[in-house]
């Protein structure tokens, strides 16, 4: 420092601590927070003046000390802590407080949740209620009733959501709302620099609890007057659209539906009126956790005494096969939960059907072209299905995620693929998963003239598949078909299959035997499980398929010639896979309405839990062409054993 230096450095200091303290007398005492969660409130606030100002944070801070209640600020902070970010520094550690208030508001977003199990409890009532009413019963109406006071209470518990979600400013919103102001803050603190980013991170799991606004998806059902151009069976409207399930008639006979949003669909008939809502996004009011039906009743309904109302809600899938039939001078409906609803007059079935969060509808068939004997394997979430046929290349293989919509995706076995011993009439293909292997088990017929049953592998259920050099199983004359495979519960694997004896006037049981731990070699002895007869199965049996289900095995099988109206399916049951099988007597799939000679299939879980039969049938009156398209419909249990009321339908349905 030169010669003087150091007198004239104090004298510079000394006058800018002189202007210093000028500074601080004209704006008063400075004050640090040091609770993080007040001043999280205050620089969500604050972060707004920072936004304008971006200098006086603090002071912003100061105005905003009920933030410090991150629970009833929340809200509002989420949306304050994105501005806070912009403003900086303190302001973005307020938005990080913030977003604790945001978390709050999903703890609000629970108990607008709870209001929504209230509706389901009120619908729980209707389900048991109506379980009393076959004929609608008085209990199952008051269940009803109990249905629409508990979708008041979801109601009311929405209603707190959206209180919630206003205070969500407030509370953080007690339900979606709130979660959607989590969401605004969160998308703001992420745009924050430095420390903001911290208080950014926390918006972000805010953000994560949004919705999407709310969306009511309005499905039509088959019989739906589609207006010209209307590319879709569905409409997406913004906001809840929902519907009191009445169906009145019109001067030309058919049917229209009044929805809340004025809309009047029409459809085909006095009882078409079949419609799905579905809820999604961030909706004021609550929707069912699952599927609720409610059946409506027509004028010419003979309602049961005490019975309130002219519907029933029911908590599970209830379906028409849109039979009406006659009871004595009367109309009679049979759904497929029991219930024998009663009209004034032969053929005066007046039912409409609305489905909520059963996402949406289809009708049968699923593939409208020919592929018989569908063999269905589900591996994870994804269904996939092979059919008997193809030209050169064999069975064709198609997929799907929710068993009605399927996608081609080739065949099973290319030519190239085909063992030497297989010379034609490829049949009934299966595919299974055995340890970390996918099996192919088929049918074709031996370059000797005998049926065999052949094996093929994979790592992957869509190939390459890779032959076995010979059959699986090979007999003499006249050979066997129909393999299926099936593992019990202890793990042990076991190969169905019948003997041809049809062809040559012999008998047909469906045999069993082990298979290796591999599934391509059998072990031990066979031994046989049914055989035909009872009158109804003709001269065979065939197709099996075993599953097991609350203590039982039931055997699924098809009887009688296939390609004729007596074609049908019949179920045994027993509590060991290798029997005795006690078979229940009648069919429970059998030729009615627009299908004939239904059988052949597969039965599985579907995505919703359920057991799904995925089998062919032809349209009623082409029996015996190359047409048998693949249908789906649920298998429903009752007394033990498995039933198909409503099967094949005809109608519109939710998704299995």
């Amino acid at each position: 420092m030169e010669p003087g230096g150091e007198a004239a450095y104090e004298d510079l200091m000394k006058r800018v601590l002189v202007a210093v303290a000028v500074v601080i007398s004209a704006c008063g005492p400075v004050t640090v927070e040091e609770d993080g969660g007040s001043g999280g409130g205050a620089a969500v606030t604050g972060g707004g003046v920072g936004a304008t100002g971006g200098g006086d944070a603090s002071a912003g801070g100061g105005t905003s000390i009920g933030g410090g209640d991150g629970s009833t600020g929340g809200g509002a902070a989420s949306t304050g802590g994105g501005t806070a970010s912009t403003g900086g520094g303190t302001a973005s550690t307020g938005g990080g407080t913030a977003n604790t208030g945001g978390g709050t508001a999903s703890t609000g977003g629970g108990a607008g949740s709870t209001g929504g199990g209230a509706a389901s409890t009120g619908g729980g009532a209707a389900s048991t209620g109506g379980g009393t009413a076959n004929t609608g019963g008085g209990t199952a109406n008051t269940g009803g009733g109990t249905a629409s006071t508990g979708g008041g209470t979801a109601s009311t518990g929405g209603g707190a959501g959206s209180t919630g979600g206003g205070a969500g400013s407030t509370g953080g919103g007690t339900g979606s709302t709130g979660g959607g102001a989590a969401s605004t803050g969160g998308g703001a603190g992420s745009t924050g620099g430095g420390t903001a980013s911290t208080g950014g991170g926390t918006a972000n799991t805010g953000g994560g609890a949004a919705l999407e606004p709310c969306i009511t998806r309005i499905t039509y059902g088959a019989a739906w007057l589609r207006p010209a151009n209307h590319p879709n069976d569905y409409d997406d409207v913004s906001g809840v659209v929902t519907w009191d399930g009445q169906c009145a008639q019109d001067a030309s006979n058919n049917s229209y539906a009044t929805l809340s949003n004025g809309w009047q669909p029409y459809f085909t008939g006095r009882s078409g009126c079949v419609i799905a809502l579905d809820q999604r996004g961030d909706c004021p009011s609550a929707a069912p956790t699952s599927c609720q039906t409610r059946i409506s009743y027509g004028d010419t309904w003979f309602r049961a005494p005490n019975h309130p109302n002219d519907f029933d809600d029911v908590n599970e899938t209830v379906t028409w096969d849109g039979v009406c039939r006659t009871a004595g001078s009367d109309g009679q409906a049979v759904l497929s939960n029991g219930w024998t609803p009663t009209f004034n007059g032969a053929g005066n079935c007046e039912i409409a059907l609305r489905y909520r969060q059963c996402g949406g509808l289809y009708e049968n068939p699923v593939v409208p072209t020919d592929c018989p004997d569908p063999g269905v394997l589900k591996n994870g979430n994804t269904y996939y299905v092979a059919c008997t046929g193809g030209g050169a290349n064999k069975y064709p293989l198609r997929k799907s995620t929710d068993l009605v919509h399927w996608t081609s995706v080739g065949h099973v076995l290319n030519a190239n693929e085909v063992p030497a011993w297989a010379d034609r009439d490829f049949w009934a293909p299966e595919l299974h998963k055995v340890g970390n292997k996918f099996v192919l088990y088929f049918s074709a017929r031996h370059n000797n003239g005998i049926f065999a049953i052949g094996t093929a592998t994979a790592n992957n259920p869509e190939g390459p598949y890779t032959a076995q050099p010979t059959p699986l199983l090979q007999t003499g004359s006249p050979g066997v078909i129909d393999a299926h495979f099936f593992e019990a519960p202890n793990g042990t694997k076991y190969l169905l299959w019948k003997p041809d004896g049809n062809a040559i006037g012999q008998s047909t049981p469906i045999r069993i035997q082990p298979l290796s731990a591999d599934g391509l070699s059998l072990t031990g002895s066979a031994s046989t499980l049914l055989t035909n007869t009872l009158g109804w199965e003709g001269a065979l049996i065939e197709g099996p398929w075993m599953i097991y289900e609350g203590g039982w095995y039931y055997l699924f099988y098809s009887a009688n010639g296939y390609a004729s109206n007596a074609y049908a399916v019949g179920v045994a049951r027993s509590q060991s896979p290798t029997g005795p099988f006690t078979k229940k007597g009648d069919p429970i799939l059998v030729t009615r309405g627009a299908w004939a000679g239904p059988g052949h299939g597969s039965i599985v879980k579907g995505p919703r839990g359920d057991w799904v039969h995925v089998y062919h049938s032809w349209r009623a009156g082409q029996v015996g062409s190359s047409g048998r398209m693949i249908l789906v419909d649920r298998v429903g249990f009752s007394g033990g054993w498995p039933n198909m009321i409503s099967a094949p339908s005809r109608g519109s349905q939710p998704l299995p």
